[in-house]
């Protein structure tokens, strides 16, 4: 099962990410894209549903055996927080609401956090903006896995445990790998999780409370929809940093699946991006992607060409060029939609 551990490293590369150029050359030959850039209200029922839905549960499953709550958290918990967490990636870029109303984003996101069983929102949000502009950035893309992680989880089996724990190392590889200041909306994040949690234990106890967290655990690591996280960025085939998945999951995940479509176009939300596919088809018709997540977690470990090492990295642009602040960064989106 463990297999025989080779040295592997990461994938090198000197040139721009791809997606920046192909961005416009779609705008240019199908402006009408610019169309679809925006908000969408669809974003806002989705996340208040599901928030509603996991309570319904936790409170019906509050004297249940704990091997019932682990199954249900698994099965129905763990896909409906992996949902909300997706709600979440959608309201780092104010897809709900625009950028135009950033606080309204922000209270959606502590409403849709707080299933979760721990404080999310805002701190993804401080983090996963720095992934699209620094995609592969050595220094500044926290979704590429440490050193290490390749030398810890490099066999089948260490792969294995790299999928299992995988909520936790998104959780605590930015702090340790580019810390930033807490922000005032972090503290309010945490105040409100804390609240919610307290809440549930005093009037439901602790299996309801406990239903939440085992949900965003078992959701976000052996999970059908967990095949995303690998999908995305990890090389399978060289020569591609980023893949698509356009299978049914992407019903109840904002389509996050349609990745280098979303990569391309970062101010369209989600329930729109298949249009992208639509319009710019021999763009995307021919790009390498996927049809199942599972099978894409059953690859990820059984496959030895493949592993935490199987990402594009480029030299750091920091010190190149002027970094922005969220601020701005967010003052150019909204210009980018006029």
């Amino acid at each position: 099962m463990g297999g025989v551990f080779t040295k592997q490293d990461f994938y090198y590369v000197y040139t721009d990410e791809p997606h920046a150029t192909r961005r416009k050359e779609i705008l240019k030959k199908y402006p009408e894209i610019k169309n679809l850039m925006g908000h969408d209200w669809r974003i806002s029922i989705q996340a208040v549903i599901c928030v509603l839905l996991q309570i319904i549960m936790a409170i019906l499953i509050r004297e249940s055996s704990w091997k019932l709550v682990f199954l249900v958290a698994y099965i129905i918990g763990g896909t409906i927080n992996h949902s909300l967490a997706l709600a979440l990636h959608e309201l780092t870029h104010n897809l709900a609401f625009g950028h135009s109303r950033p606080m309204c984003n922000r209270i959606l996101g502590f409403i849709a956090n707080l299933p979760l069983g721990v404080p999310a929102s805002v701190t993804l949000k401080k983090y996963h903006l720095d992934h699209h502009r620094f995609q592969g950035d050595g220094e500044y893309d926290t979704d590429i896995p440490t050193n290490l992680e390749v030398m810890l989880f490099s066999t089948r089996l260490g792969k294995l445990v790299f999928l299992i724990i995988m909520p936790f190392l998104y959780a605590f590889r930015p702090i340790f790998v580019l810390p930033k200041a807490i922000h005032l909306l972090e503290v309010i994040n945490f105040i409100t999780a804390f609240l919610f949690n307290f809440i549930m234990y005093y009037y439901f106890g602790g299996k309801a409370t406990l239903y939440f967290t085992l949900s965003t655990i078992l959701g976000l690591s052996i999970h059908p929809i967990s095949g995303h996280f690998i999908a995305e960025h990890y090389v399978f085939i060289k020569g591609h940093e980023t893949y698509s998945y356009y299978g049914p999951l992407n019903w109840i995940t904002y389509n996050v699946g349609y990745h280098n479509e979303h990569h391309d176009f970062p101010f369209i939300p989600g329930y729109r991006l298949p249009k992208v596919r639509q319009i710019a088809a021999e763009y995307y018709d021919n790009l390498p992607h996927y049809d199942s997540w599972t099978k894409v977690l059953y690859d990820f470990v059984m496959n030895r060409d493949v592993g935490p090492w199987s990402r594009v990295i480029r030299p750091s642009k920091m010190g190149k060029s002027v970094v922005i602040s969220q601020q701005e960064y967010e003052k150019q989106v909204a210009k980018a939609q006029n």
